[in-house]
């Protein structure tokens, strides 16, 4: 399916696409703290984002990895202070540590002057490291926040295919034909692996990891079996952790954690593993097209972590998401803990028309007790199933989490 779209690299067309309700919540958060972190891997927009509220303030902004940027950072606290009462907006902060303490002191001492809010923008692409070097010197002074890639929300519904196939970076979604997609993603995928990753510190060799990433793909939506890896790789049990802990650091893997309900029955204890972004998947899988997604065995799960992606960002902060999964075999795809009135959503995934809900996720349900169950379905009409189910398409659920 080729979706086409004029003047495609123009970032006023990606600033037109970037998430009004996240772009609202930066504003608010830069109204009640001295410095905002947005996290997000390359090239999802965080970039044109901080550009787009900088036009809205006297700002100044800093790319950390062009040395004509990184020059005037040479006595950085001087620099920083020149400009105090700006919003200061740094990219890629990680690559400057040092800083982190710096900003500490000036943000202390513009508080102490009547700065209490505003002050810095950070935006970095890796998150626990990120994390890591910021927490100890700016804690209580920064809130963080995440910038995904576009999720079903954000565009047409006639283009909800042309997501999932492409997947959510504005760049891939945009391109001007499928082939034009396929040669972006590649394109960041080998980035990541020869540049982006070694920068970040750890020293593996680019064709090992992308093996890693390539055999994950093959394992969307599974458990993890972290001895099997090892095997796969010839390397050891913690070699395949670090490995899988630096794909979520940098926000390319999700771990979807187990959950652990009080009921006697075994429970498998392992996490899921999805590749966050849809198109990454099909690109590693070297699936081009619509057709080619379609006619993979990983058709199921692909649709599968590409709608509890888009579940898990449009639902509230706090929301805690999990799936529940029985030894033998009874299980729910997703499960929302929204907390406070709206309870625990049980949702199952179905890439069909027609679902079919099988006794597992019956039994299930009874094991849990949900407060909502849903089926979601590649249909646009919401009806009732029996035994309080509704079935719902993935915008309309999106939707109805995004209101609460």
């Amino acid at each position: 399916m080729a979706f086409t779209l004029v003047n495609l690299s123009s970032e006023s067309i990606i600033t037109r696409m970037l998430p009004r309700k996240l772009t609202s919540t930066v504003r608010q958060r830069l109204s009640q703290f001295p410095a905002v972190t947005l996290l997000g891997p390359r090239q999802v927009g965080k970039t044109t984002l901080a550009k787009s509220l900088g036009r809205e303030t006297d700002s100044i902004y800093l790319d950390l990895e062009n040395p004509e940027d990184l020059e005037k950072l040479t006595d950085a606290r001087e620099y920083l202070l020149h400009h105090r009462g700006k919003l200061i907006i740094l990219d890629e902060v990680q690559r400057l540590p040092n800083l982190f303490q710096i900003l500490r002191g000036l943000i202390d001492e513009g508080i102490e002057l009547g700065f209490t809010s505003g002050q810095f923008l950070l935006l970095g692409s890796a998150s626990i490291e990120l994390l890591k070097q910021s927490s100890e010197s700016l804690a209580g002074r920064i809130a963080y926040l995440e910038l995904t890639p576009l999720e079903v929300a954000e565009v047409e519904c006639d283009s909800l295919n042309e997501l999932w196939i492409r997947g959510g970076f504005p760049r891939s979604f945009l391109a001007t034909d499928d082939q034009q997609s396929v040669i972006w993603r590649n394109n960041f995928i080998q980035t990541y692996l020869e540049r982006d990753i070694p920068q970040l510190g750890p020293r593996i060799p680019a064709e090992t990891l992308r093996r890693f990433w390539t055999m994950l793909a093959h394992l969307q939506g599974s458990p993890l079996n972290a001895a099997n890896l090892a095997k796969s790789l010839s390397v050891d049990g913690k070699t395949v952790a670090r490995y899988l802990d630096l794909m979520v650091d940098l926000l390319l893997v999700r771990r979807l954690q187990p959950y652990f309900a009080n009921v006697s029955k075994r429970l498998v204890k392992s996490p899921k593993i999805y590749l966050r972004d849809s198109g990454l998947l099909h690109a590693l899988l070297r699936l081009d097209d619509y057709d080619d997604v379609l006619g993979h065995p990983v058709t199921g799960e692909s649709w599968e972590g590409f709608v509890i992606e888009n579940l898990i960002r449009a639902a509230p902060e706090r929301t805690e998401a999990s799936y529940y999964r029985t030894a033998a075999g009874a299980e729910i795809d997703l499960l929302l803990d929204l907390g406070g009135k709206h309870g625990i959503w049980a949702i199952e995934i179905k890439r069909s028309l027609a679902p079919k809900i099988s006794k597992g996720f019956h039994v299930s349900v009874a094991d849990i007790k949900p407060s909502k169950a849903f089926i979601v379905y590649t249909g646009k009409e919401r009806y009732p199933k029996g035994d309080d189910l509704e079935v719902i398409s993935l915008a309309g659920l999106s939707g109805l989490l995004s209101t609460l």
